[in-house]
């Protein structure tokens, strides 16, 4: 379920809470070795890493919310000196036992623990989105612990223009009360103008931006009867839906982008 908070400009998705124990059922998978170490034939987080920074040992690079640290891995793999955080205990203690030599620890992203100005690089992939007092606290991490120079990786679910021309359309109930937090509250999609203006005023340069998941965001967005049609095709691993999948996400990553990508330099 969405609800539309107009004085913020963004979507309330509600599903369930996503709290340490949510992540942690999440992550709990028989091959999670396999998924961790799968990290080495990634190729997104690995190749806009090194479009910025070079892949050496002594540029250090965080992934707050790593999740099961199949990035840090990728990003180790590359030649960094990656590092990866996350509060989901019980998934950390997994990664540490199955890949000791990760850099991998519990901790929480609004208050690490590292020095200042500490990272070459930050990674934060689908995680300021999911608190509902707000991402400020995460953001002055960021900032604190990144590198004059460095750069921020930042990824969230978007007010895409599709999203946009619904909530202009009246297509989503409309949320009365934003300050109160409502039961089973999930993430936002944020407006993506007022998330850049907040960080450029924390003291970050945006250098690039790029909406993704194209398709993912049409899905979501379409009726119950299509969204079913497109739920198949999206789930299906043969050859020719992955064409399509992959055809449909940049194609309409412009429109329906489910995501977008910010990059920002200190």
């Amino acid at each position: 379920m969405k609800y539309f908070d107009r004085e913020n400009d963004r979507l309330i998705f509600i599903a369930q809470n996503a709290t340490p124990d949510f992540w942690d059922n999440q992550w709990d998978i028989k091959n999670l070795d396999r998924a961790i170490r799968s990290g080495a034939h990634e190729r997104f987080v690995s190749k806009i890493t090194r479009r910025y920074i070079l892949p050496t040992a002594d540029h250090r690079i965080l992934e707050g919310g790593c999740g099961k640290g199949n990035f840090v891995y990728s990003l180790r793999h590359h030649g960094y000196d990656a590092y990866g955080v996350d509060f989901a205990e019980e998934t950390v203690n997994k990664i540490n036992a199955l890949v000791p030599e990760l850099q991998v620890s519990v901790a929480d992203v609004r208050k690490l623990p590292f020095e200042d100005n500490f990272f070459d690089g930050y990674w934060s992939l689908g995680v300021i989105e999911h608190f509902y007092s707000g991402y400020e606290e995460i953001a002055k991490e960021m900032h604190r612990v990144i590198k004059p120079e460095g750069y921020l990786f930042l990824t969230f679910p978007y007010m895409s223009p599709l999203r946009k021309l619904k909530a202009k359309l009246g297509m989503y109930p409309i949320l009365e009360n934003p300050d109160v937090e409502p039961a089973g509250f999930y993430q936002y999609a944020l407006n993506q103008k007022q998330t850049i203006q907040y960080f450029e005023n924390l003291g970050f340069e945006c250098v690039e931006k790029r909406p993704f998941e194209g398709f993912k965001g049409f899905k979501e967005e379409s009726s119950p009867r299509l969204k079913s049609f497109l739920q198949k095709i999206y789930d299906c691993k043969s050859f020719p839906c992955k064409i399509i999948d992959y055809l449909l996400s940049h194609g309409l990553a412009p429109i329906s982008g489910h995501t977008i990508l910010i990059i920002l330099k200190k």
